[in-house]
């Protein structure tokens, strides 16, 4: 289903800052811009758009390392300069994407803005409706949760509002694009309440209906952030990226970083790792949703490996819907039940395969149909090329290993 081509619109000014991605925001912003002088010279190296580059720098660094997205605190924003400081830092941030040219750090900046926006739009009972008109085709408030299970209509929308706990419903279309995104039963289509073409968001004890409705928004939105900064990349001119490479390159060591601390986890050389491996760890450290046969078989080679189940568990950690209880009793079922890793040829049918002919030596050899044979060749190759010394020790006696890779 897509989205909705006529947004509603929202011309409260706060709102618009503190949801800078809103289509709705784009006049608002280049107004701004034009009766504030502030153009790409000014937003790249102005004085005046200074602390809207410190505010983007902390965006940029929070979409890296912390699993809760960019933080919701950012400036005052009823005030007018707050305004400017917190949309302008949204649109350098962008740019500082764009000019990375890296589709994984784009996924992983517009997951963590999208996750700043769910925490916001579970607070906010005033614009979540409009918010949620703007990326969903159907979308209604139902009625009041009371304390005791029981519902009822308020009279009014605004009454329906200021009682607190909305049950809001879907359209089925909807819910059946966005849930295969998000992990756990409670998204999935039988264990719903369907009637007459709509999802019906139940309250929860621990999970209010909006805050199901916040969680099905963050995808949408996330969306909407990655595409626009993917079609954006595109016109990112040489000059451009030449004066943007100190904040791209401050961001790509970061999750550099973060995606070796996560191989480090389980005490490995990087190196050992088949491209398969590396590129689910590295895809999961930077917020990206790999899709189930990755991580089944990611766990699965865990298992293999011997590698402790809270090694495993660590992979998963930058993972965008992470959850440490779930996440642990997938993993043991894993270990329990010694499922065997997929070979290469289903891992390359379910587009978990990064690696093309003639982009690893190793991968490209006739008898490379599994990611065990990778890691013992590797091994295998490191002692037949280490000095005599190291041999006799990982030997015992100083003889030559077989060369046989299988």
């Amino acid at each position: 289903m897509p989205v909705p081509t006529a947004p509603p619109e929202v011309v409260d000014e706060v709102t618009l800052a503190r949801y800078p991605f809103l289509p709705q925001a784009t006049a608002w912003i280049r107004e701004m811009a034009v009766n504030h002088n502030i153009d790409l010279n000014e937003l790249l190296d102005g004085a005046w758009m200074e602390k809207a580059r410190q505010r983007a720098r902390i965006r940029l660094i929070d979409s890296i390392q912390s699993k809760e997205g960019v933080q919701v605190i950012g400036g005052d924003i009823h005030t007018e300069e707050g305004r400017l400081i917190e949309a302008f830092s949204f649109y350098y941030a962008r740019l500082v994407m764009c000019a990375s040219e890296d589709e994984r750090l784009i996924a992983r900046w517009a997951q963590a803005e999208a996750a700043r926006a769910e925490q916001l739009l579970i607070q906010d009972s005033v614009n979540i409706e409009n918010i949620a008109r703007t990326y969903l085709s159907e979308i209604e408030p139902l009625a009041v949760s009371t304390m005791g299970g029981r519902q009822h209509q308020p009279s009014g929308l605004r009454e329906l509002r200021q009682q607190g706990s909305t049950v809001w419903r879907i359209g089925l279309a909807d819910f059946i694009e966005i849930c295969p995104r998000i992990t756990g039963q409670r998204w999935r289509l039988p264990n719903v309440d369907v009637e007459a073409g709509w999802v019906k968001l139940h309250d929860e004890r621990q999970y209010a209906s909006s805050a199901k409705l916040a969680r099905l928004l963050r995808e949408r939105i996330k969306s909407g952030i990655e595409a626009e900064a993917l079609d954006k990349m595109t016109e990112v001119t040489t000059d451009l990226a030449v004066r943007l490479a100190e904040p791209v390159g401050m961001i790509r060591n970061l999750m550099a970083n973060k995606a070796s601390e996560a191989i480090a986890l389980v005490g490995a050389e990087e190196s050992d790792w088949p491209p398969c491996m590396q590129k689910i760890i590295a895809d999961l450290s930077g917020g990206v949703n790999v899709n189930h046969f990755g991580r089944l078989f990611l766990a699965s080679m865990a298992a293999t490996l011997a590698l402790p189940q809270e090694a495993c568990v660590n992979f998963f950690r930058g993972a965008p819907d992470f959850s440490e209880a779930t996440t642990s009793y997938q993993v043991q079922h894993v270990y329990q039940h010694e499922y065997t890793p997929a070979g290469c040829g289903k891992l390359k049918v379910n587009h978990n395969c990064p690696v093309l002919p003639g982009d690893n030596r190793t991968c490209d050899q006739s008898w490379m149909d599994h990611p065990l044979k990778y890691i013992r060749a590797t091994q295998r190759w490191r002692r037949l090329t280490a000095p005599a010394e190291t041999k006799a020790e990982t030997t015992g006696d100083g003889s030559t290993p077989s060369s046989n890779p299988s």
